[in-house]
Order: structure tokens, then sequence, then C-alpha cells
């Protein structure tokens, strides 16, 4: 008599899974070999190669996009006292990186179709404190720069652009990294390239830079590696009170090699995205964003909104079928630390809040398999559909 043995179970599908291949391996230990691990050669070469592929004069490299958004702030001297208006639809650096230098964070409400930034809601927030806007290209696409560059320079205020979703993306054929006064970039493990954790600054003004460079190590004149430099030994100074942000080689010689695959990786994302849209496309109760017609979107996440299930129902529903979801993004003005220290309350941003109820995210990656997606698509219908 035989016995009949169960089928081991499905293994839960990652949410992300970022494609280390064996080029990036030879990359990070050359950089170990080569006997420049902090901030060196590689740091100075990743800073030149994304600053040219973001169209910006200048690029900066630092430990993360929060260090990159927090040093943008400091540099443009916004602290005690300022406001600057961003979108509650973001992860909580954007926002307690305005927080930690002083200022108010002021919010809001976004298009339905987008989730970005409002530009007609962001000009009804300025007031006479306001020094700076904030705008987050939200999944990878562009918020609508035009009316924000345009709003900024007629009420005089600095633009400061969380790119953290949008290393590719473009808006009406232009780049985003020399817009405004200083675009920030992030590599972290999830992103559309990865240095593990690493972020970067991108300006067209040189005297900013100068003064960004200062900031990201100690406030210091000059860095390690020109210190000890084969010109010999360079004593430096204190121009300020600076920041150990500073990125270091390890992770400039993974982004260089990941940088590499940009455009391959950016037109698998855009293939994946066609197949999720044409899967839900029948779906009455579910909602897609938009990507509208003047953008490159960079397609860093693939967001649906559950119109009829409630959100963490579909969500817990889903998983248990066996794909990893997010959640991309719950709205920081009702996180229990923002309310409870600014006051915010429901209904500030009536649009992003009904967002926030029913956004949920689902895998997207280049190494992501045509199999792997069909098990997503399938999950999804079966609880949504």
């Amino acid at each position: 008599m035989t016995t009949a043995t169960a089928a081991p179970p499905t293994p839960m599908l990652k949410f992300h899974s970022a494609w280390i291949d064996d080029d990036d391996c030879r990359a990070v230990v050359e950089a170990l070999k080569s006997g420049w691990i902090t901030t060196g050669p590689r740091t100075g070469e990743f800073e030149t190669q994304v600053a040219e592929f973001v169209g910006a004069k200048f690029a900066v490299g630092v430990t993360s996009c929060t260090a990159a958004l927090h040093l943008a702030l400091l540099a443009l001297d916004i602290g005690p006292g300022d406001e600057v208006i961003t979108s509650p639809i973001t992860f909580l650096s954007t926002v307690n990186v305005i927080h930690h230098v002083g200022a108010k964070p002021v919010f809001a409400d976004v298009h339905e179709d987008t989730l970005n930034l409002d530009p007609a809601q962001v000009a009804k927030r300025i007031t006479k404190r306001t020094k700076a806007v904030l705008p987050v290209h939200f999944a990878g696409h562009p918020c609508e720069m035009g009316e924000i560059l345009s709003l900024a320079k007629k009420r005089k205020l600095r633009v400061i652009q969380d790119c953290a979703h949008s290393l590719e993306a473009r808006f009406e054929g232009r780049t985003m990294g020399g817009m405004g006064d200083i675009a920030c970039y992030s590599f972290y493990a999830t992103k559309n390239i990865t240095s593990g954790e690493g972020g970067m600054l991108t300006t067209n003004n040189e005297k900013l830079v100068q003064r960004l460079r200062v900031l990201r190590l100690h406030g210091m004149s000059r860095d390690a590696w020109k210190r000890y430099g084969e010109q010999g030994y360079k004593h430096w100074d204190a121009l300020e009170a600076g920041w150990k942000y500073n990125m270091f080689d390890l992770q400039a010689a993974l982004g260089l090699s990941q940088l590499k695959k940009v455009d391959a990786w950016w037109k698998r994302r855009r293939e994946l995205v066609a197949k999720y849209d044409e899967a839900f496309r029948d779906l009455a109760d579910v909602g897609r964003l938009s990507v509208r017609p003047n953008v490159k979107s960079a397609y860093h996440i693939y967001v649906l909104q559950s119109l009829r299930k409630k959100r963490d129902e579909a969500l817990n529903e889903i998983q248990a079928r066996g794909v990893g979801l997010g959640v991309h993004f719950r709205p920081v003005h009702l996180m229990t630390f923002y309310r409870k220290h600014y006051g915010f309350k429901k209904g500030l941003c009536p649009r992003a809040e009904a967002a926030g109820d029913r956004v949920l995210t689902l895998p997207l990656y280049p190494k992501m398999t045509d199999e792997e997606q069909r098990r997503v698509i399938e999950a999804v219908r079966e609880v949504l559909g």
C-alpha cells in the first residue's frame, strides 16, 4: 500500500528581488582589492555618470536619498520658521527631514489619476512662510513640473525634487535631474538600480554643489581622498558643522555596474506594466494609475486601488495566495507623530486620504519571470475580480 504525499507548498513570491549578477559582484570585489573602499574614484565616476544620465551638471553621492533630502534643505538654508509644501503620498523620509531642519511640513492634495501633487492645491497652501516646494514623483511618474516651476518662480520658492522613484523619468522630453534647485535620487535595495544603500543629489548650481560636498562630510574643506592624495598631505578646515553622509566606493562600484543595465531593465518594467494593465483592464472595481502622454514614467512600482473590497482584506487574501505585496502609501499627515505634533486631521487632503485607504502595490522588477507575473495576476483577479 502506497501513501500519497502532498505537493510541496508554492513558495511565497517576493514583493521585490534585486538583480545582482556576476558583473556586479566582480565590480565590488575589484573595489575591495583597489584599496579605496571609502569615498574615492569610483564615487566620483558614479556621480559623473548619474549626472549625465539625469541631465544635470553636477552630482553629489551620499548614503541615502534621505540624506540627500536633508542636505538639500540645509544647503538652501531652510530651517525654523519656514514652511515646505509637499505630498502626503510619500515615504516618511520626505517629511521627516523637513521636521529635522526645524521647518514645518505643509501638505497639498494630489491628483486622483497619478497620486502626484496637484499644482492648484500647492498654490492654495502658499503663505508668507513658504520657502520651498518638494514634489514627489510617485511610482516613477513625473509631477507637472512645468506648472510647479512656474509657480515657484512667480512666488520666489525653492524646488527640491524627490526623485527616489524616478531615475529614468522624463517630463515633456526633459530629464528630471536639472530641474528646480536640487533633485534627490535613491539607490536603495528596492529601487530601479541599487547600490545596496545610497543616494545622489543633482543640480546645475555650482555654488550649491560646493556647499553640498562640504555638508556631506562633517563640514570639512577636503575629503579623505584628496587629503591623502598623490600631491601630498593637505590640511583641512571645518567650514560648517556638517554630517557623515558621504557615499563610499563599495556602493559606487555596485551602482556603476547596475547603471549599465538601467535601459534594458526599464524596457522590461514597461513590458510587465503593459501586461498588468491588460490583465486588469476589465475589472470595474479596481483603480489603476494613469501615465499621462507628456511623460516617460520610470515604472518604479505598480499600484492598484481596491474600490469595492476593503484594502487590508484584499491585501491579506492576495498574500494568502502566495504573493507578496506592499502599500504605497498611507498619507503621512495621518501618521501618529504628525497628527500629535502638528495637529493634522483627516480632511486636510481628501484625495490622498481616499487613495491611502485603497492602494496596494504589486511585485514589479526586471528579474520577475512571466510565470511569476501570471501568479500575481491570477491571485489579484481571484480576489478583486
